[in-house]
């Protein structure tokens, strides 16, 4: 096993409060066989704060079909991943993105058309429930893509003629990958994700670093460094316009998956942003429109970007 992938393991493996734990397993048990793995990521995960917060778990199943059976649901989790539903247990809340596990691994590599999981499982995560074994080996795999593929997104976008920390680069990627999404977040949310475990990047990066310098090695390639920067920041430039349609397609599909998705739209909104955006009773009622209407107004008064 490669040390990126010792790193991703003994992270995974870290030890977390009893009651997301037990959360983990109540999600896995409402989807039985089909469920493989329960990742726990976050705000939540970096602060430790459980009560009164949003949790964030991605549900990783064997495949659409056997998490839903031959419902709308899987076709919507096909063709727009992830599905994304609330859920509750003894007293904490949660939002669940489900991914299959051929998606899971796709979603990491750098071909994905979006940012979004690679961009968060860059960053820590913990397996806090598996089926057997070969979850968590699927769930290391899946997960290496992340940090290479920000690594290999990133290099290419520093200035020749500074030097950069490890850290550095970190910052950097996920300063990208913030701007690639609508985000509610303050301008410095990137740096203060690094700036919460300096030290776990720190030791990561070189494992990403020598991950990347293995692979260009065993097919014969150059480091991607020397990558043309031209052709990365059209890359990016995609990214972020797909970035923002994904998220207006997916808060649609969320109407009819997630209930009250809007008033967390809302909240968290609100809360990242400094904003008391108050939800209509009309927008309840049609929440694709409402959403529609909310977004431009929140975007142009620079709430969200």
């Amino acid at each position: 096993m490669s040390e990126l992938k010792s790193l991703i393991a003994e992270e995974l493996a870290q030890p977390v409060d009893e009651r997301v734990a037990a959360f983990a397993a109540s999600i896995a048990a409402q989807y039985g066989e089909a469920s493989r793995a329960v990742l726990f990521y976050g705000s939540c995960l970096r602060t430790t704060e459980l009560e009164g917060q949003m949790l964030d778990f991605y549900l990783i199943v064997s495949d659409y079909e056997a998490a839903y059976g031959k419902s709308w649901l899987a076709r919507a989790n096909k063709r727009l991943p992830p599905n994304v539903f609330p859920a509750e247990h003894d007293g904490l809340v949660a939002k669940v993105a489900v991914l299959s596990e051929r998606d899971f691994h796709k979603l990491n590599r750098i071909t994905a058309s979006a940012v979004s999981v690679w961009a968060r499982f860059a960053q820590p995560s913990r397996l806090v429930w598996q089926a057997d074994e070969a979850a968590q080996a699927m769930s290391v795999e899946a997960i290496e893509g992340a940090s290479i593929t920000l690594f290999d997104m990133s290099f290419p976008m520093m200035a020749v003629d500074t030097e950069y920390t490890i850290v550095d680069l970190w910052k950097r990627g996920f300063e990208l990958t913030y701007g690639a999404e609508l985000r509610a977040e303050r301008k410095d949310r990137s740096d203060s994700v690094v700036d919460s475990d300096p030290q776990r990047y720190a030791r990561f990066g070189p494992a990403v670093m020598a991950t990347i310098a293995e692979r260009d090695k065993a097919q014969g390639k150059k480091l991607k460094i020397v990558a043309s920067r031209d052709a990365v920041e059209k890359r990016w430039r995609q990214l972020r316009r797909n970035g923002k349609i994904l998220t207006l397609a997916r808060l649609a599909k969320a109407s009819a998956t997630y209930a009250g998705g809007i008033d967390y739209l809302a909240w968290k909104i609100n809360r990242h942003a400094g904003t008391d955006y108050v939800i209509k009773p009309w927008q309840r009622k049609w929440p694709i429109l409402g959403a529609l209407v909310m977004l431009p107004r929140l975007i142009m008064g620079g709430a969200i970007k």
